[in-house]
């Protein structure tokens, strides 16, 4: 089994062990919310552009309510089965550049909400991210445009986002990977670098 879908599996269990009502990182959205906009972006590409496209926004309002309303356990089964046979998302390692890092960040969006700490038994997961960090970088830190440098806690090092003066994010790809969705309460990382970036970076909006 892939890791991106032990992963969905690790998720889908979170998910029904919080419950519906627990909340998540996520503002505003509690479990079934969550659980609802996986579901969506599985299975209905054309409600999960109202995320990109202000249009649309109506569209994917309704059809998440729709999702929501078949209950938690109905939704983390369709979850939990993976995208529908003609989704792109079948084609071999296409799921993993697309899903892995979501599935991962929601993943902590719920344990982290109820209290859980970092998962210390996921190394091969942790690679993982940190193989994909660099693209991460590209997406998340595009509105900011502060040059940054990740640094995993063995000493490597990943280019982010170039320029001078970089601010240095220190940490577990997992915590490098919270901090750049904008999850700043609860990753545990260690910024460092000149203090005019390092002000531009906190104060910077983070995530996609």
């Amino acid at each position: 089994m892939s890791l991106v879908t032990l992963e969905r599996h690790a998720l889908a269990d979170s998910l029904l062990a919080a419950g519906a009502a627990a909340p998540t990182l996520c503002e505003g959205w509690d479990v079934s919310d969550l659980a609802a906009h996986l579901v969506v972006r599985d299975r209905r590409p054309d409600a999960t552009a109202g995320m990109f496209l202000p249009p649309l926004a109506g569209h994917l309002d309704r059809v998440s309510s729709d999702e929501a309303a078949a209950g938690l356990d109905v939704m983390v089964e369709r979850f939990r089965s993976g995208p529908p046979p003609w989704s792109p998302l079948r084609l071999p390692g296409v799921e993993s550049v697309a899903n892995l890092a979501e599935f991962v960040v929601h993943h902590e969006d719920v344990r982290r909400a109820r209290g859980d700490s970092p998962r210390t038994d996921v190394a091969e997961l942790q690679e993982a991210v940190w193989s994909q960090l660099p693209a991460t970088g590209l997406m998340t830190l595009a509105r900011t445009r502060v040059p940054v440098v990740a640094v995993h806690t063995d000493g490597r090092r990943r280019v982010l986002w170039r320029g001078p003066h970089p601010v240095v994010l220190v940490g577990e790809p997992i915590e490098l990977l919270l901090l750049l969705f904008g999850r700043r309460d609860v990753a545990h990382v260690e910024i460092e670098g000149p203090s005019l970036s390092v002000t531009r970076f906190r104060e910077a909006t983070l995530g996609i």
